[in-house]
């Protein structure tokens, strides 16, 4: 199918259900990383993968947090304009969160190769072939302006696979309604300590350490 870009923020409900519905909740905490800093090299530096980890997406959890308290006391004083005006730290932090934990278990020391199984005939159904799908998914990732991400995502409606790019940190199932199944961040501490500006070498190299045992089950469970 033919690339589209992500949508606005559609709802607060679909991210945050708890904070809209005024819930108790636990606070959000960064995740564990299921292998070593380390571990993606040479594809990517453990300096990368610990900054990128430890800071960057810590910051977007300890926001978000921040963001869903301030939500939960404006909800509670029944502040409209205040809940109205927090909407984009939601949607960026919580976006920032969310793409990561996606990102972290799209990749994997043992990565690399091609799809198999339903997900390869997927992939040649709506691209021709892998090779067709990773020109198509290379292009629209490198050709993001400033920070974002490219993805692979699920129409669920339409049953097919869709290449996207989203700005920023917007999620993408939330802007578009497409189910995530393999992001590339392309933000520049993603990748510029080791690639510097060459962003398409970077987009080119991940392919080395993509889990596609993971985008595979993202996909048999996005078509329940």
């Amino acid at each position: 199918m033919l690339s589209r870009s992500c949508g606005s923020f559609r709802s607060l409900n679909k991210l945050f259900p708890a904070v809209i519905a005024g819930a108790a909740r636990a606070k959000h905490t960064l995740p564990d990383l299921p292998y070593d800093y380390n571990a993606l090299e040479p594809t990517i530096s453990a300096e990368i993968m610990q900054i990128h980890h430890q800071k960057h997406h810590a910051t977007y959890v300890n926001n978000l947090n921040v963001a869903e308290e301030k939500f939960a006391e404006a909800q509670a004083k029944g502040d409209t304009s205040a809940m109205i005006a927090l909407q984009p730290a939601l949607k960026f932090n919580g976006g920032g969160y969310i793409n990561h934990a996606i990102f972290w278990t799209n990749l994997s020391p043992n990565g690399g190769g091609e799809p198999t199984g339903a997900l390869l005939e997927a992939i040649n159904r709506d691209f021709g072939s892998f090779e067709s799908f990773k020109e198509r998914f290379n292009t629209a990732t490198i050709a993001v302006q400033g920070s974002g991400w490219g993805w692979l995502g699920y129409n669920k409606v339409d049953k097919r696979l869709v290449i996207t790019t989203c700005a920023n940190q917007d999620p993408l199932q939330a802007t578009t309604g497409l189910v995530p199944l393999l992001g590339v961040d392309v933000w520049e501490h993603a990748y510029y300590l080791q690639y510097k500006n060459v962003r398409p070498d970077y987009v080119k190299a991940i392919y080395n350490v993509i889990n596609w045992a993971n985008v595979a089950e993202r996909y048999d469970a996005a078509k329940l």
